[in-house]
């Protein structure tokens, strides 16, 4: 990289970082008031434990050399060989990947998961979900040799953490008077906050997946950009034709929703585009949160599913017909609109299934052991003092 690129990747990498905390405002401002402690642990514990588990294994999974088409090897144990600029910038702007996907899937099981169990499915999750799964797709693994696209992590990321999301929420059970009287947002304030820092963070997300200071980074911040307005509005307006009332915490899901979806399409799409995929995420996602939890009668706290998970779908299947020079993409696939959107279906399928699978053996397997759930006493009095002995209010 020249100095440029350094100095941007070094910038870029502290701007997903800043994610996690953003994501712990959001998410602490959606919980109870007794519980956003124990929300915004979720998040911080993933920026220590992540890291660790990346350096030691994450990283040589997902990109050691000499691996097949399914695995890294395990050369770059404890990033061993990592010593030129290059790649240490790599893995540590990975290593913030890293970080916040494992934090995003806390989202559907919030306010009722013991905390040892969070740290025993996040670590092995990251080893045996992420990491693989990133190998296929960044590393050089089989889906790439198909020429799937995914620019920042549609797949990788967004569907990843909406599968695991539905899975654990699934076995852990609902919350306590789940769907007919579940509290409201406590804070929409930091929920907004949490939301705006989001936005931001994401600039370097999308941004820095370009690996260069160039103009492929400069056109995926732009249509990040404009697909999390767009969406943002499209989520307002629909909520207050339905329900008479702009929220603020509506708008901020719905910028996540424009956010999430245009991740794998960023580095292939122009304007008209993220449009497109903004107005489609502010609908398809909206309509989603009501299917998963009043159809499907599953509590997915948060909204992970519907918001990351479908929106990563969508964006991974748009980005075959709108990365076409046709809709004002940059034309970046050799192979023709059909076949792009058979190989990014693929994708969608294996991912899936794999995630859901493994996600499944891995809950069940700390379900049997230590436990999941927090006893109904706790889960009552809240796991802010009943977990942790700390209060977020006084």
């Amino acid at each position: 990289m020249d100095s440029g690129s350094i100095a941007w990747m070094l910038v870029a990498s502290a701007m997903v970082l800043f994610m996690t905390p953003g994501l712990a405002f959001f998410y602490g401002g959606l919980v109870r008031n007794r519980n956003i402690v124990s929300t915004i642990m979720y998040s911080f514990i993933s920026l220590g434990l992540m890291s660790v588990v990346w350096v030691l294994w994450g990283y040589t999974l997902a990109f050691g050399e000499g691996g097949n088409s399914y695995f890294g090897s395990f050369e770059n144990f404890a990033l061993n060989g990592i010593d030129t600029p290059d790649d240490q910038i790599f893995a540590i702007f990975q290593m913030m990947f890293a970080i916040i996907t494992p934090a995003l899937v806390v989202g559907a099981f919030v306010e009722r998961i013991k905390f040892s169990a969070v740290l025993w499915i996040s670590g092995l999750w990251l080893l045996l979900v992420y990491a693989p799964v990133t190998h296929w797709i960044w590393g050089g693994g089989w889906l790439a040799q198909m020429g799937l696209q995914d620019f920042a992590g549609g797949l990788v990321v967004h569907l990843n953490c909406g599968m695991a999301a539905l899975v654990i929420a699934k076995m852990l059970g609902s919350r306590k008077g789940f769907p007919n009287d579940v509290k409201p947002p406590h804070s929409p304030a930091l929920v907004f906050v949490g939301a705006a820092m989001l936005w931001v963070g994401w600039f370097g997300f999308n941004g820095g997946s370009a690996l260069a200071a160039d103009g492929a980074a400069g056109m995926a911040i732009t249509v990040t950009h404009i697909s999390a307005a767009t969406a943002a509005l499209t989520w307002m307006f629909i909520e207050w034709m339905s329900h008479g009332k702009p929220t603020l915490v509506g708008i901020a899901t719905g910028t996540i929703a424009g956010l999430a979806t245009i991740t794998p399409a960023s580095g292939f799409v122009g304007p008209i585009g993220a449009l497109i995929i903004g107005v489609l995420a502010g609908v398809i996602c909206y309509k989603m949160c009501g299917i998963i939890k009043n159809q499907w009668k599953i509590d997915d706290a948060l909204d992970v599913m519907a918001v990351h998970g479908v929106g990563g779908v969508l964006g991974i299947l748009l980005t075959a017909p709108l990365g076409s020079a046709a809709f004002g993409g940059l034309g970046l696939s050799e192979q023709t609109v059909g076949n792009q959107f058979i190989t990014q279906l693929i994708g969608v399928i294996a991912v899936g299934l794999w995630c859901l699978i493994i996600t499944w053996l891995i809950t069940l397997a700390v379900k049997s052991t230590i436990g999941l759930r927090v006893n109904d006493d706790q889960e009552t009095e809240g796991l802010d003092t009943s977990i942790h002995g700390e209060k977020g209010y006084n």
